[in-house]
């Protein structure tokens, strides 16, 4: 029966697990003092040795003629270990054996002696998704086990286990095995089975397999399969990335601006059904290592790629901004996220390179936005802040403490459409919209001012809206109200009788006349006008309220 070339080429001793001297040296140590501790935690990446070293450790503590820590290989414990016919190493994958009852059974198993071996070694794998009664329910257990039991729980996400768990086991933190040590094991691995691999090749496949040595061993097992002579082609071809050519030619269509040949390229990875999420993944760290290449000046040792590509790298690099390539890792980087849950995984990425190759990037860094309009009118606002204190309205508190209005906020309320009124005499319950006309009473403005100069005010809905915010309960007397001003002189008009009413306190006044202010920049003096129906009787509801309004001082006007 074929063995898989990961489980095959699997380290017997701590000697051969790579990349992890701080765990190894320990272990080893604590072995052959005899200080070995009840229960120890294993975290890390998949493929960095958790398991292997799990299982190292529980033959090496049991084998009666270990070597300098690490198991003989040869007796009959390491013997049965290895072909995982001992009882007394146990274990358990928590993902199928994570209820409440599993743990109880596990504990109870724990207190009969080992039957060959000097422990009794549980290795629960996936701790991680033990429940959490589980998990109280082994506590007690993990902190005081019996002194025949050792406990390894091994995990890739330690953020999930217990803190209380944390807290009685000893950590060991797994590294991602480097992609030199990747590639040195696949050379040899690949001797052994008589295989010819490139080392360009074995590079790629360390670089592909981000730090996880099984996954470069599963790799190399697909490789064999295309080829006994494995090159990085062939690597491209059986991990279904894109080669690498590829990949520079769509990063200097980006850097050239040339949307046509990014957008042919990605038709033709398509056509030879390429991953276009696993290409999405390729590209940011290729503009990764050319952010590197920009911002370090010794990027050798922190450039993720192959040796004859750090001079391409560098040469992109070079005809790039550092704020160019934020810029451009940004917008692959929230393609990424999107790519995954798009149904054509091919558009999402056409748009994607579209949007680098004509600037369209929707980053919030400053030079994607021009802000000179925004800041022009911004400029405007503060001017006319610094000249409030010349003139304009008296009758309310300074306006240097009133919240600055942001008239951009209401570019897009809806202006109000004032009624259109003809210049025939008005009726006798309203006062007439068109000055110019005849009034009642003598033909005179009631505010003394030139009745061919009132203006309509076309911002009235835009202060209607902020005031509104400010004096919610007032508000509402102004609805279907309108305005217009002359000079200093701004006339209100409303046929709600509750308006003059509400207006007589100098709060809602002033609050009006502050939401006049900060749209307009402008002081005014407020006059309100009623163009309802008049009341006949001098000791009506109405006219006791208008007397009221008049000595609050608000200059009111019925006609």
């Amino acid at each position: 029966m074929y063995k898989a070339l990961y489980s095959k080429y699997r380290p017997l001793t701590f000697a051969d697990v790579v990349s992890q001297p701080h765990i190894t040296n320990t272990l080893l140590n604590q072995i052959k003092s005899g200080k070995t501790a009840h229960a120890y935690l294993f975290t890390g990446s998949r493929g960095t040795g958790k398991t292997t070293c799990a299982r190292i450790f529980a033959k090496a503590v049991n084998c009666p003629n270990s070597v300098d820590g690490n198991p003989c290989l040869e007796c009959e414990i390491c013997k049965e270990a290895e072909n995982d016919a001992l009882a007394d190493i146990i274990e358990i994958d928590a993902a199928s054996n994570g209820s409440v009852h599993d743990a109880r059974d596990l504990k109870e198993a724990a207190e009969y002696t080992p039957e060959k071996c000097r422990y009794k070694v549980y290795i629960i794998d996936e701790v991680h998704m033990l429940s959490t009664e589980a998990f109280n329910a082994l506590l007690k257990l993990i902190e005081e086990p019996p002194a025949h039991v050792k406990f390894i729980l091994a995990t890739t996400e330690i953020h999930k286990v217990l803190p209380t768990i944390l807290s009685r086991c000893q950590r060991f933190d797994f590294r991602r095995v480097t992609a030199e040590d990747i590639k040195n094991r696949l050379l040899y691995v690949a001797g052994c089975e008589s295989i010819t691999l490139d080392e360009d090749a074995a590079e790629l496949m360390a670089k592909v397999s981000d730090g996880g040595m099984r996954d470069a061993l599963s790799l190399l097992d697909r490789c064999i399969a295309y080829s006994e002579h494995i090159t990085s082609d062939v690597v491209a071809e059986a991990a279904g990335i894109a080669g690498r050519e590829y990949l520079f030619e769509i990063m200097e269509a980006v850097v050239s601006k040339d949307a046509a040949k990014a957008v042919s390229v990605i038709k033709t990875l398509h056509e030879l059904s390429k991953d276009m999420q696993k290409l999405c993944e390729e590209l940011i760290a290729q503009f990764r290592n050319v952010m590197m290449a920009k911002s370090v000046p010794d990027c050798d040792g922190v450039l993720v790629c192959m040796t004859s590509e750090v001079e391409r790298i560098k040469n992109i690099a070079s005809q790039m901004t550092e704020a160019d390539i934020f810029e451009k890792l940004d917008t692959l980087q929230r393609c990424s996220e999107r790519i995954a849950r798009v149904p054509s995984k091919r558009i999402e990425l056409e748009m994607c390179l579209i949007k680098l190759c004509t600037a369209l990037n929707t980053g919030n860094t400053a030079a994607a936005i021009d802000n000179s309009e925004i800041y022009a009118k911004i400029d405007l606002l503060e001017k006319k802040i610094s000249s409030a204190g010349q003139g304009g309205y008296s009758g309310a508190s300074q306006y240097s403490s009133a919240p600055q209005y942001n008239q951009l906020r209401y570019s897009s309320a809806p202006q109000y459409s004032a009624p259109q009124q003809s210049s025939a005499v008005p009726q006798s319950n309203a006062v007439p919209m068109n000055s110019a006309a005849p009034v009642q009473n003598g033909n005179l403005d009631m505010f003394g001012l030139d009745p061919d100069k009132y203006t309509p005010v076309e911002c009235w809905a835009e202060i209607f809206d902020l005031f509104s915010q400010s004096c919610p309960s007032v508000s509402g007397a102004l609805t279907g109200s309108y305005a217009k001003e002359q000079g200093e002189v701004m006339v209100i008009y409303s046929d709600n009788a509750f308006f003059l009413s509400l207006l007589k306190v100098k709060e809602n006044y002033v609050k009006l006349m502050e939401a006049v202010y900060n749209v307009t920049g402008k002081k005014y003096k407020g006059r309100a006008v009623y163009t309802g129906a008049k009341e006949q009787q001098d000791g009506s509801p109405l006219q006791k309220l208008l007397d009221k309004a008049k000595e609050s001082g608000i200059p009111t006007e019925t006609n």
